[in-house]
């Protein structure tokens, strides 16, 4: 009983009370509040034995007996008596207490005897052959011969039946016949079968009846190590259904003793998975709500319900999981205020994260008249405030506020990791720019103390309110504050520059801080060299440049390199947030020694770090010592100059690192870990590498499961999605995990980790809820799959049950998974709880902006009504665009109606990333169009990315594209536009008269290098491609081969060198056959991906003699690629080759 667990917890009842109190016949008279009181003052006797001395059994009986009194409710009992409503609907009580009479509920079953018990043990009988009495009845020594399977294989006979009125004294007696030990064996076997399964109520909450009871005599159980072993191993998959909470009040468990239990979970509520904290807390809402009376647990009245402290005492630590809803249900608004004000309260709320939603409500609790004053405030409340609260401050308290706000919210940690830049604390930022906007001076000293509160500035209130002349002197503060918009550093930038701030030197231009990224591409291309040279070695500059626009990156890159003759110098002095910047061309050491620390410290592309690597493991002794960024850069060169032995070597360092590596480098690297036969530790080596093996290869380090667990865990994503390899895998896996059906449990799903995504539609219907949270971690689904995903999530028979029945917390769970939901699903799913996904959760989901706008159509009115003007109180203010909920508060006729005089310009680049409908985009556009009719200006351009669908070639045709800079914003905008608009862009920039530069080629990069025609290939300048790394491998064979004539002349000066072939490598498929001739006779090594681009033409003229050189390692390649002997080539490479040869 959750008694004993409370005084295991409290110590405070004694047995000698209880002995008393159960000779006490008059207890059934007890009716009134005053009986009730005496009640518990004579179970708090001081002077009686504690609980803590109870050493029997028997003792705690007693105490069980005590508390099953059903003569205990009156009136004034918070708690009526019976089951949840749905446990009573389903008909007999399926919630009893203890103790059970069991000579009294044995003396009608018929016995079974232990010979039948072992003959069910030993799998010779049906466990379907016992009834729940039979085995509840039978003697507990021959519940030691079950297996672990048993509780599992019991259940699903009972499931199928309906419970009577006996199964709950059954599940008592059952349940306490089994060893502890035991009982968890068994409960953690069946967690494994039923974790994805949906559980029968009914028996639910029997099983559950009983389980309480014998978890309660466990010995320790008090303690969190004990608690937490039961609750996650044992009892989770009957907590997933709220209502078994439903069951305590059957058990007759009072608002104090709830408060205990309550405690002991909130103790282990840390080592709680996410879902086990929201199922608990679901259960927990459940018990404190079931009633309905909105006051539960709470009578001002009541001196032992009167505390304040609810929040505390009655949701702890999952008060984190409570939607503004839930709050809502817990007490009126009054009620609310003084729980959220309680002191207790207050200083638990402050250590936990709130919802994004539930946090403001909670700060509106604390700042709602009476309102609280902010300075006796919690420092964590700040960052939620309503702009009502800090209306009429003065400028001293906006100061103090603003500082407290700088220091105690999230974006005092810097910027965040994210999708969007709306991810930097957008309520922070409604706080920040409601607190400014009542500020009337802006000296250099307030703007210094704002701290990180500045970022509330507006762009138009620094345009118009902060005097040019103040800017410099404040610049030390404004260049610390992390975090700026775009907007917001290009406004304050241009007014400190037309204030007459110039940089004539590293020291000014690293006086712009965090601003740097407010420059615009000219003015950092006017800069000489020697500035940035200077700037890059100061002190705190470098640190500011991660968020720094890549045009920018590119040309502080291009100043320091062109001062700069040495590699080793450059890599010395380029700041990590450049590096990937360095070209290829410019990482050629050719005699000079590289620094491997240096090399280390640095984040290089795979491309990058290619370049230098065979430099590095030919001097290296130890492998360990390298870097993961610079392992990356695996070559089969490097692999073939070092040998076998330092190849395995080299590899068991790459897997004690977790590199990274393309097929084309697990490919070669797997040649040389194997070339003296498959090594007895594969375990050693990259996970990466049994993509291409089999578990026979697999047998001397393990068996196939083994083989299969390693698989699931490796990078499918090495593997096209259309490679023969990966339904090779599969089948070999299904073979191994002996599924001869097509139904899959939760156990063999975890085996086969990402192959889950290869399983065809059969699959995914038969095994039905087992696999939907392996499947939502795919991305991407065939439409069969898709297809199969909806018709078992439409069903209802998973754990998440029926759409029309999901709540926020079920959309969180299956977010990955919501792309395939379709309107049908959708439809189904209560708004309300879509509304609370959004608000919540939506935002830290891995969905992309098109896809949350799926859900948000969902929401808006389907029928507009057509408004003449801005409907009151929808002005589209800063506060508003800051807001990344806005899509839900506008139809698309309101947008139209609202935006005429919104200071949207100002927020676009955080204003893109919110999930606007394809119609509320569409006015967006239009209003864009109407604001810049002669051309959009490069921050504009920049921001265009979901808007890109709706523009056509022919209007991209007419834009100013007069600038590199306007054409390398438009391309690299994300999504990034279709080649169709890509193209009439490039276009348009070279019919204004602009050059194919650096810059401009490399934003066109690999991805449109192949839409350039002949006449603007021929007008690159040679020297341009060692600047930009380009792969026009895909191109027509015309571009090839240009471009291959190009590349040739520009790294002519390096054809000398082992690095040459490593520059060469992406233009080889328009090299001549000479060409090919002279490159054959040097040692360097080609795989598949590149011998099938290379001209036939070519390749026909130097076989067979003089290309042996590749061919006797394009084949093994091939055989190593395909994870098979020599010779077996995928079909698709297969006919590539047959190109040249058939």
């Amino acid at each position: 009983m959750i008694y004993s667990l409370t005084d295991k917890f409290q110590y405070s009842y004694c047995l000698q009370s209880l002995q008393s109190l159960q000779s006490l016949q008059s207890l059934q008279s007890l009716q009134s509040l005053q009986s009730l009181q005496s009640l518990q003052s004579l179970q708090s006797l001081q002077s009686l034995q504690s609980l803590h001395s109870l050493q029997s059994m028997q003792s705690l009986q007693s105490l069980q007996s005590l508390q099953s009194l059903q003569s205990l409710q009156s009136p004034q009992s918070p708690f009526p008596a019976g089951c949840p409503g749905a446990a009573a609907a389903a008909g007999p009580q399926l919630c009893s207490s203890s103790p059970v009479n069991e000579s009294a509920v044995c003396a009608s079953v018929q016995s079974a005897s232990r010979e039948q018990l072992l003959e069910v043990a030993r799998g010779r009988r049906s466990p379907c052959s016992l009834s729940f009495g039979q085995l509840a009845c039978a003697q507990g020594a021959w519940f030691q011969e079950l297996q672990d399977d048993f509780l599992a294989s019991f259940y699903s006979c009972l499931a199928s039946k309906p419970s009577t009125a006996l199964d709950p004294e059954y599940s008592i007696l059952f349940f306490s016949k089994y060893d502890a030990r035991k009982l968890l064996a068994s409960l953690a076997v069946f967690s494994q079968q039923f974790s994805q399964v949906p559980l029968s109520l009914e028996w639910s909450l029997v099983f559950i009846n009983g389980l309480w009871e014998r978890m309660l005599q466990v010995p320790g159980i008090e303690t969190p190590p004990v608690l937490f072993q039961w609750l996650h191993e044992g009892l989770e998959p009957f907590l997933v259904q709220p209502e078994v909470f439903g069951c305590l009040r059957a058990k007759d468990v009072s608002c104090e003793e709830f408060q205990l239990l309550v405690a002991a979970l909130d103790g282990i509520y840390p080592q709680l998975s996410v879902e086990e904290q929201r199922n608990l807390y679901s259960g927990i809402k459940y018990f404190l709500t079931q009633d309905g009376s909105g006051q539960s647990c709470y009578n001002e009245t009541i001196p032992s319900l009167n505390s304040t402290s609810w929040f505390r005492n009655y949701l702890g630590s999952f008060l984190e999981h409570a939607t503004v809803q839930d709050l809502q249900l817990f007490g009126d608004e009054a009620t609310l205020q003084k729980f959220a004000r309680d002191p207790v309260n207050m200083e638990m709320v402050g250590n936990l994260t709130l919802l994004r939603e539930t946090a403001p409500y909670y700060t509106r609790l604390l700042t709602s008249a009476p309102a609280l004053p902010l300075a006796s405030l919690p420092d964590r409340f700040l960052c939620f405030l309503s702009p009502g609260a800090v209306g009429n401050l003065s400028r001293e308290e906006i100061l103090g506020v603003a500082q407290r706000l700088g220091r105690s919210c999230p974006w005092s940690r810097g910027m965040p990791t994210g999708r969007a830049p709306s991810s930097l604390a957008p309520q922070e930022l409604q706080v920040a720019s409601s607190l400014l906007r009542n500020l009337e001076d802006f000296s250099p000293a307030v703007l210094g103390a704002l701290g990180q509160a500045a970022l509330g500035l507006s762009v138009s209130w620094i345009q118009e309110n902060i005097p040019e002349e103040q800017l410099e002197a404040a610049l030390p503060a404004l260049g610390s504050v992390r975090g700026w918009s775009p907007e917001q550093a290009r406004a304050v930038v241009s007014k400190l520059l037309r204030s007459g701030y110039q940089i004539l030197d590293g020291q000014s231009l690293a006086e712009l801080g965090t601003l740097v990224g407010g420059l615009n591409s000219s003015t950092l291309r006017s800069l000489s060299p020697e500035v940035v040279l200077e700037a890059i070695q100061l002190p705190g500059f470098a640190q500011h440049l991660d968020t720094l626009p890549s045009a920018l990156k590119r040309i502080l890159v291009e100043k320091v390199s062109s001062r700069v003759d040495h590699p080793a110098e450059l890599v010395k002095l380029i700041p990590n947030a450049l590096a990937s910047y360095i070209p290829k061309s410019l990482l050629v050491f050719e005699e000079e020694k590289p620094n491997v620390q240096d090399l280390n410290n640095k984040p290089w592309s795979r491309e990058q770090a290619a370049m230098f690597f065979s430099d590095v493991v030919k001097a290296e002794p130890d492998f360990s010592r390298l870097s993961q960024s610079v392992l990356q850069g695996f070559t089969c060169a490097a692999a073939s100059a070092v040998g076998a032995e330092r190849s395995q070597e080299l590899a068991k360092v790459m897997r004690k690192k977790k590199v990274k590596l393309g097929q084309d480098q697990l490919s070669c690297l797997l040649k040389m870990v194997t070339l003296h036969g498959i090594p007895k530790d594969l375990d050693s080596y990259p996970q990466d590498l049994l993509l291409f093996l089999s578990p026979s290869d697999y047998a001397a380090t393990g068996n196939c499961s083994q083989f299969f667990i390693t698989v699931g865990k490796a990078n499918g994503d090495v593997l096209p999605r259309e490679a023969p390899q990966r339904q090779q895998l599969l089948l070999e896996a299904l073979e191994c995990l002996r599924i001869p059906g097509t139904q899959i449990d939760k156990e063999k799903a975890e085996v086969l980790g990402w192959l889950v995504c290869e399983l065809g539609e059969e699959y995914i219907r038969s095994s039905g809820g087992s696999l939907l949270k392996d499947l939502s971690q795919c991305g991407s689904f065939l439409p069969e799959q898709e297809e199969a995903i909806r018709d078992v999530l439409s069903s209802g028979n998973t754990t998440f049950g029926p759409p029309a029945a999901w709540s926020a917390f079920t959309l969180s769970e299956l977010s990955g998974l919501i792309p395939v939901l379709g309107p049908s699903i959708l439809q189904q799913i209560p708004k309300k709880a879509l509304t609370t996904w959004l608000r919540n959760f939506a935002w830290d989901s891995s969905l992309s902006r098109e896809e949350l706008a799926t859900v948000v159509e969902e929401l808006l009115p389907r029928r507009h009504k057509r408004e003449s003007g801005c409907p009151a109180g929808q002005e589209i203010t800063d506060e508003v665009l800051n807001d990344d909920a806005m899509p839900l508060y506008y139809t698309a006729e309101e947008l139209r109606a609202c935006l005429g005089n919104s200071p949207l310009e100002n927020h676009l680049s955080q204003f893109v990333t919110y999930p606007f409908t394809i119609p509320q985009l569409a006015v967006i556009k239009e209003h864009l169009k109407e604001r810049y009719p002669n051309g959009f200006p490069e921050n504009v351009l920049s921001n265009l990315g979901p808007f890109l669908t709706m523009f056509t070639p022919e209007e991209i045709s007419t834009w100013n594209l007069s600038s590199v800079d306007l054409l390398a914003a438009f391309l690299k905008i994300q999504p990034q536009p279709s080649d169709s608009l890509a193209s009439a862009a490039i276009n348009r920039y070279m019919e204004l008269g602009n050059a194919l530069n650096a810059t401009a080629l490399g934003a066109i990069g690999t991805k449109y290098v192949c839409l350039l025609n002949a006449t603007q290939l021929e007008a690159i300048h040679p020297p341009v491609l060692k600047m930009v790394s380009l792969d026009p491998s895909a191109c027509s064979q015309e571009t090839k081969n240009i471009l291959y004539q190009k590349a040739k002349e520009a790294f002519s000066d390096q054809n000398h060198l082992p690095a040459y072939y490593e520059l060469i490598l992406p233009y080889l498929g328009g090299a001549p056959a000479a060409d090919l001739k002279v490159l054959s006779k040097k040692d360097v090594n080609m795989n598949v991906t590149t011998f099938v681009t290379l001209r036939r033409d070519a390749v026909m003229v130097s076989w067979p003699l003089e290309f042996l050189n590749f061919l006797h390692f394009v084949v093994l390649s091939a055989g190593v690629w395909l994870c098979c002997p020599l010779g077996e080539i995928s079909k698709s490479k297969f006919h590539q080759m047959q190109n040249f040869f058939c």
